[in-house]
């Protein structure tokens, strides 16, 4: 059974390796990863400033999402699944609880920027992409920027 629970500052280091390695399930260069592991780096003081929930399935962490909120524009920070299960409904459960988290703490609008391999998932689930940006880990790379609107949700 899975549960969905605050993430707490001790899970930083095994969130960042779940972040590491869900991302480099898509094929990325050792330079494009050695780039992730520093600037995607989860830490103590993040999961205590900001909205960090983690899916659990019988005591194992199968993945994690964190939100930024901020008077300007919120924006999904992290979003990440284990591989091996990508494709199998986790993905969906961790929308829905950021859907009605967001619901409940009245945040309408959320940005988020992603991989060119993940944009599908997000346009499944609503979002829409409003533009495109250049990588910060890899020179002449464009990402999509997606936004994602809770007000009909």
């Amino acid at each position: 059974m899975d549960h969905i629970f605050v993430a707490e500052g001790y899970e930083a280091s095994e969130l960042s390796r779940l972040a590491i390695e869900s991302e480099s399930f898509w094929g990325c260069d050792s330079d494009f990863m050695d780039k992730f592991k520093i600037i995607y780096q989860v830490t103590e003081e993040f999961i205590r400033k900001n909205p960090t929930f983690i899916l659990y399935e019988n005591g194992k962490i199968i993945g994690f999402y964190a939100i930024l909120v901020n008077a300007e524009e919120s924006t999904i920070e992290y979003f990440y699944i284990k591989p091996q299960c990508i494709g199998k409904g986790y993905g969906k459960k961790m929308w829905n609880h950021l859907t009605n988290y967001c619901k409940k703490h009245n945040i309408t609008n959320l940005t988020l920027v992603t991989s060119p391999q993940a944009k599908e998932f997000y346009e499944k689930m609503g979002a829409i992409q409003i533009g495109e940006v250049e990588s910060i880990l890899k020179n002449g790379r464009k990402i999509p920027i997606l936004k994602c609107n809770f007000a009909d949700v």
